[in-house]
């Protein structure tokens, strides 16, 4: 133990201080996020998300007052003035990892004042939320809100799992890349974010794994079995999004993956995405499987006519066909699985396949085309599914899909608000 003079415990004593006082200046978003009520999040996710930045308010404060208390004993007692700073130094980083939870979510509370985008991102967080309304039953499913921002690809902060400073994140924010507004497409990149947050709800990304490695060892000859289990994480999020959105799904991809040829075809055994090339393939294979009609065989042959495999090198292209020749067993494997969360359901029969039949989809078009039904009345992945199909077969153009989408993001900002 050393003497502790007085300037040092005057220091740490008024950098408490002034932690505090920024910690007041800390409001909750109910009172800071200026926003029409139809663009707002829901009243859950926001409650969530005030509840846990009060709480680490709260938590921190308590811990400055009782350090304050530390120094006022400290100036009449000994004590070790290294063991004080270094408590301080925690209570800062505390503060600061309170600070980044703050931003993650103004990113997306602030958008919502902006004219026409805040009440779009309100309506998508409907369609987010709709993503997931296949587990009710299963698992309890949390809040999801949306934001845009520049970037090629979407990505998502999953709920439940860990935010700057160890807090448990309450809800799913996910990010959608701001090229996409307005189109179908948006659909694709948001269902498949969706997805990774169902694949963690119901542990199928760790489980599909364990069977993919157990396949790989038993086919050493095999490489695409060691290429889909690195891949499994991305491919499960295209199928959730596939057994939402039928072709829709997989014209959105195609539209986010639309690169030089060099990228295409380029196999990083780190990256967890497959090749744009692969992915797109096997999202018109699972397609397929769940909704059987040429359209799929169309569709990837137009793939492979922009992006021919006759180039490459012998390698490479072994590789690729032997993907393509063991992708059947692989969708089988994919589609028949279950876990303990899903209580022996499998894959496939989680998904509305018999409301999203192409032939189905083409109806319900044609019935709002003749004023006989309305898209409003219809679950929002079910439209998103309908106006692709109908993108697909050229019966709707750009401009018109614009302008019907428009009109559904604030039907349902609203209706949810």
């Amino acid at each position: 133990m050393q003497t502790i003079s007085q300037y040092p415990l005057e220091y740490l004593s008024n950098e408490a201080q002034s932690l505090l006082a920024r910690l007041v200046q800390i409001k909750p978003f109910s009172m800071t996020m200026p926003m029409v009520r139809g663009a707002s999040v829901s009243d859950k996710a926001m409650r969530e998300i005030i509840v846990l930045l009060e709480k680490g308010k709260t938590q921190l404060r308590e811990n400055i007052y009782k350090f304050i208390d530390r120094i006022n004993k400290a100036k009449k007692d000994r004590g070790n003035i290294q063991e004080l700073q270094s408590d301080f130094t925690i209570l800062k980083l505390r503060y600061n990892s309170i600070l980044d939870q703050l931003d993650i979510f103004a990113d997306v509370l602030s958008q919502r004042a902006e004219h026409e985008v805040g009440v779009w991102t309100s309506g998508l967080d409907v369609l987010a939320e709709d993503g997931l309304n296949i587990l009710n039953g299963l698992v309890e499913t949390p809040s999801l809100i949306v934001y845009l921002d520049r970037g090629h690809g979407a990505a998502i902060r999953r709920a439940r799992t860990r935010l700057p400073g160890g807090d448990m994140n309450p809800v799913g924010v996910i990010q959608i890349p701001r090229e996409r507004m307005v189109g179908s497409g948006i659909a694709s990149s948001l269902i498949h974010e969706v997805g990774h947050q169902a694949a963690s709800l119901l542990d199928m990304v760790s489980t599909l794994k364990k069977k993919l490695s157990e396949k790989a060892r038993a086919n050493p000859n095999q490489s695409a079995w060691r290429y889909f289990e690195r891949w499994i994480s991305e491919i499960i999020a295209d199928v959730w999004a596939t057994g939402h959105l039928g072709v829709a799904s997989a014209l959105g991809l195609m539209g986010v993956v639309t690169l030089p040829s060099y990228f295409q075809f380029r196999i990083d055994t780190k990256d967890p995405h497959p090749p744009p090339y692969v992915r797109v393939c096997l999202s018109c294979a699972f397609g397929k499987k769940f909704f059987p009609h040429t359209q799929w065989d169309k569709l990837s042959s137009l793939w492979k006519t922009f992006y021919p495999t006759h180039g490459l090198k012998a390698e490479d292209r072994s590789i690729l066909d032997e993907i393509e020749k063991l992708t059947p067993a692989f969708i089988d494997l994919v589609i028949h699985h279950s876990t303990g969360e899903m209580k022996g359901t499998p894959l496939i029969d989680l998904f509305p396949l018999r409301k999203r039949q192409p032939a189905d989809l083409q109806r319900l078009y044609r019935s709002w085309k003749n004023k006989q039904a309305s898209l409003y009345d219809l679950p929002p992945s079910l439209v998103f599914a309908i106006l692709g199909q109908a993108k697909s077969d050229l019966r709707i153009d750009a401009a018109e899909e614009n302008h019907i989408l428009t009109k559904l993001l604030r039907f349902w900002a609203f209706a949810r608000n």
